[in-house]
């Protein structure tokens, strides 16, 4: 009798607003560190709606890329659209269950209450980066923004001059922090991971001749079993009613 009990206490747990009953289920996402504070807002209103419950691991991209590779096979994955593109092509998404979700860019943070830095031509972005007497950004070796800054730094032709003041270490592994204890004058992080970070300022989005627009997407891997779960995922993160929570979290619409 108790064991009925718990059965059928576990079916009304699931049992849909609609009066039918879903079967809910585990569902396990392997996500870059860009969109964590929007899905903060967004998976416990999904997991409200559909009784499935969501497991995130965050990872940098390269990561995750090895991971992948390896074999490892999360149900769903979070990372910029042009590798999900590479990933449809190769078999390991499913080219019927993605979306791009929003285009982030990168902003400059200093310490709350410190001087903020001339960022509003090229040029002043390059003198701010000499004058600045240490800079925190993202690894070269693992992200998609640090590889950026990497190129960047040599086509301004300031890479030399940069080497002793450049600290790599991911925002949300040490790199805000870094800014908040003054080991760092200067980070620059994609928006979404700083725009709500305490004790540091955002001073505003770098140049667009040293930006890096990253355009983020979500998609279903293809050895999935059991897709739909996630595929409901996919389409409850692109709805539009949730286009100000993106906007919110530091992205822009992906056009």
């Amino acid at each position: 009798m108790g064991r009925a009990r718990c059965c059928l206490l576990a079916a009304l747990a699931v049992f849909g607003s609609s009066g039918s009953f879903a079967l809910a289920a585990d569902i396990h996402v392997m996500s870059g560190g860009a969109p964590k504070e929007v899905l903060a807002v967004l998976v416990p209103e999904f997991e409200k709606q559909t009784g499935h419950k969501l497991h995130f691991t965050y990872i940098v991209i390269n990561q995750i890329q090895q991971k992948l590779s390896a074999g490892e096979k999360p149900d769903l994955v979070l990372m910029p659209v042009p590798a999900i593109e590479a990933r449809i092509k190769d078999g390991t998404f499913r080219s019927d269950a993605w979306a791009a979700l929003g285009i982030v860019s990168i902003g400059m943070v200093v310490r709350e209450g410190a001087p903020k830095p001339d960022i509003s031509s090229i040029e002043a972005f390059k003198q701010a980066m000499l004058n600045a007497k240490s800079i925190v950004h993202a690894n070269p070796a693992a992200t998609p923004s640090g590889a950026h800054f990497a190129k960047t730094w040599e086509q301004l032709g300031i890479a030399d001059a940069l080497k002793s003041k450049l600290i790599f270490r991911n925002a949300l592994d040490g790199g805000v922090a870094a800014v908040t204890k003054g080991e760092a004058e200067i980070g620059l992080y994609p928006l979404s991971e700083v725009i709500h970070e305490k004790g540091v300022t955002v001073v505003g989005l770098i140049p667009q001749q040293a930006q890096l627009n990253n355009v983020y997407g979500t998609a279903v891997l293809a050895a999935n079993p059991s897709p739909e779960p996630a595929k409901a995922f996919v389409k409850f993160l692109a709805d539009p009613s949730n286009a100000k929570h993106w906007k919110d979290g530091g992205f822009e619409p992906a056009k």
